[in-house]
């Protein structure tokens, strides 16, 4: 890892370095989503079925589907104690989320006018599981539990079918299906990619329509959940995951280690800094990350995300150390110090933010409650976490009484004339001068 003073010369470079990475938009890429979205709009289930042989390897067989009794069937293959373990993440995650809910509300006047804001769910959503080489589940509980928390009435996942050997036999991950079951998924289809995304904002034959499309995956994924935007609503774009630790110079090194390679081994454009006051701890942290490095079975993976931007700054105060990550703004924010209350009123852009040493960012990831869905790349400074309120929509509710109309009639023709907007004008003159 690189040790740099902030007081360095080198610090702008490396900072922006930080900041920037991943950010640039491949027109090759865009390119190909682009004609991917173009083919599932014509094609529909044809279309995904022929990029689902072409990318994963897996003739669907006309079943993009997954049946209950196969989901019944692979969650049988989960084991009692894991399935118990995602019933427990799950409620935690429903009793944090619940507390997000808001209920419409009116207010009315002496005069008998009346206004308002209606609050409804979203009818439709879909929700991205990535697939590939890993299997997540917590992503199904954390898209999934905070969509039915505000009561929308389809929940529809997509997710990879799962390279296999011959015929693609090895199929979805039996604990993703298992975490659908959990989470009150009602309808999962064996698709991925762009094609996926295509097909929940435009609909075919199979895949229904949805009103908003939730959760990560790659470059092709978020590439087409910005193209469809519009279409449909879309959570935000993701970028690759970090993670960024102030320390005060307290607290064990090999901890400080362990949860910036946790960061590093979900991509190798992963970012891992840390903020320190003390070059001691610096140093420390800098020796025990190599040496836990040459363990993880990830290893590759983090050891270039580490090399490329894994980082040790140091600080000379933690007021410094604070302006510091509010200009990265990171996914993951953990406050490894002694009084980490006294420094979180100077946080201002965080997605997920962890308080003391006994709060590990991997405890954010699968239960302590909150979702896991975070604003990254800096857009923590503009947007918020996944939650119930990304699965509703308000409207403006508004009555007035003959009183108030009669008394703000004048008012709003003035108005209208202001804006040179004379049929607007006219639709109030002609309630106000009725006979």
């Amino acid at each position: 890892m690189k040790v740099i003073a902030t007081g360095d010369k080198r610090f702008p470079s490396v900072l922006r370095g930080i900041m920037e990475r991943g950010a640039a938009d491949d027109p090759e890429v865009e390119g190909a989503v682009r004609s991917i979205i173009a083919d599932v709009r014509k094609g529909g289930d044809r279309a995904l079925a022929e990029y689902t042989k072409k990318f994963d390897g897996v003739d669907l067989k006309g079943k993009i589907e997954v049946s209950a009794r196969a989901i019944n069937a692979a969650i049988k293959k989960v084991s009692k104690k894991d399935l118990k373990l995602m019933e427990f993440a799950a409620s935690r995650i429903e009793t944090f989320h619940r507390r997000q809910t808001r209920g419409s509300w009116f207010i009315k006047d002496d005069r008998g006018s009346m206004l308002g804001q209606r609050i409804t769910p979203l009818e439709r959503v879909g929700i991205y599981v990535p697939g590939g080489k890993a299997a997540y589940p917590s992503t199904v509980l954390m898209n999934a539990i905070p969509a039915r928390v505000a009561g929308v009435d389809e929940v529809v996942m997509v997710t990879p079918p799962g390279k296999g050997g011959k015929g693609g036999k090895r199929g979805i991950s039996p604990h993703v299906l298992a975490a659908a079951k959990v989470a009150g998924v009602k309808r999962v289809m064996r698709v991925g990619g762009a094609q996926a995304v295509a097909a929940l904002a435009y609909g075919t034959r199979t895949v229904p329509r949805v009103d908003k499309i939730v959760g990560p995956g790659n470059v092709y994924v978020v590439t087409a959940k910005r193209l469809v935007f519009g279409a449909v609503d879309i959570d935000m774009i993701a970028g690759p995951s970090e993670i960024l630790i102030i320390n005060d110079g307290t607290g064990d090194p090999a901890w400080i280690a362990a949860d910036l390679l946790g960061q590093a081994e979900h991509d190798e454009l992963a970012s891992s800094v840390l903020i320190t006051t003390s070059k001691k701890m610096a140093e420390a942290v800098r020796k025990e990350t190599a040496k836990q490095l040459k363990k993880l079975k990830r290893r590759a993976i983090a050891e270039k995300s580490i090399a490329d931007y894994g980082t040790i700054f140091i600080a000379r105060t933690l007021r410094r150390a604070a302006e510091i990550s509010n200009r990265i703004a990171p996914e993951h924010l953990e406050l490894f110090v002694e009084k980490p209350l006294d420094l979180l009123g100077r946080i201002r852009n965080a997605g997920a933010i962890f308080l003391g040493a006994y709060s590990p960012e991997a405890g954010g990831d699968y239960l302590a409650g909150p979702n896991h869905t975070l604003p990254t790349g800096g857009t923590a400074r503009f947007s918020s976490p996944l939650g119930v309120y990304d699965f509703i929509k308000r409207s403006s509710v508004i009555q007035f009484s003959k009183e108030e109309f009669l008394s703000l009639a004048p008012s709003i023709e003035r108005f209208a004339r202001v804006e040179g907007l004379e049929a607007h004008a006219k639709s109030v003159t002609i309630r106000r001068t009725k006979k």
